[in-house]
């Protein structure tokens, strides 16, 4: 069985990973009988958003053990992790990942990324295994891999326009569908970049997570 890594950044929309995204994900892996590698970098969250009112709190928390609330426990820190552990890697949505994988909420096509994040995504796509991004995650993997690679976030001009000028280049998609860019490995969905509920983002990572599997050698 292909065994896929999940890159989490924390727990909730707003500060962490989308959590349906996250279980989504998860859910067509393992329907798929494919082996789960979930993990985080171990670093803090840039802040904490009390996801009741949407205000910041004065908190402060930590990216893997946060993620290990949507992972039960079974996780593992991103530095230990490297190409030879996984078949694909595949990124859920949430403001965690412009905001703890990378800093593209703060400094948009400006953006930088997470040290070990970058690595292992660049050592996975230079081996040739399949890359899927849901949600806001295309953004920071246009950052990762440029070289006109294809993506999509769905129809929001601003962040399509960041993604181009990052030397990927945006396609248009809606809800329900994904992009595949064939030649890098690389497949994408808008999920909840576009989603007005639960039953649409499925749709759209199913198939991103079919996909993902079918590119694995």
């Amino acid at each position: 069985m292909p065994k896929v890594g999940i890159v989490l950044a924390g727990c909730g929309v707003n500060d962490g990973s989308e959590i349906h995204e996250a279980v989504i994900t998860m859910l067509e892996l393992d329907k798929a009988n494919a082996d789960m590698v979930l993990m985080a970098p171990n670093i803090d969250q840039l802040h904490v958003i009390n996801h009741a009112t949407g205000e910041e709190m004065n908190d402060s928390r930590n990216v893997l053990v946060e993620s290990a609330r949507i992972a039960r426990g079974n996780i593992k820190d991103i530095v230990e992790i490297t190409s030879d552990d996984v078949d694909a890697l595949i990124f859920p949505g949430g403001f965690g990942v412009a905001k703890n994988l990378s800093d593209y909420a703060m400094a948009g096509a400006e953006c930088s990324i997470n040290p070990d994040v970058q690595r292992l995504s660049k050592d996975i796509h230079n081996d040739g295994k399949p890359i899927g991004v849901i949600c806001i995650a295309p953004a920071m993997m246009a950052q990762i891999l440029g070289e006109e690679t294809e993506l999509t976030i769905g129809y929001d001009d601003q962040t399509a326009n960041d993604i181009n000028t990052m030397g990927a280049k945006h396609i248009t998609c809606p809800v329900e569908d994904i992009v595949i860019d064939d030649d890098k490995k690389v497949v994408s969905t808008p999920a909840y970049m576009e989603a007005n509920s639960i039953k649409e983002a499925a749709e759209g990572i199913q198939k991103l997570v079919e996909q993902v599997l079918k590119m694995v050698k």
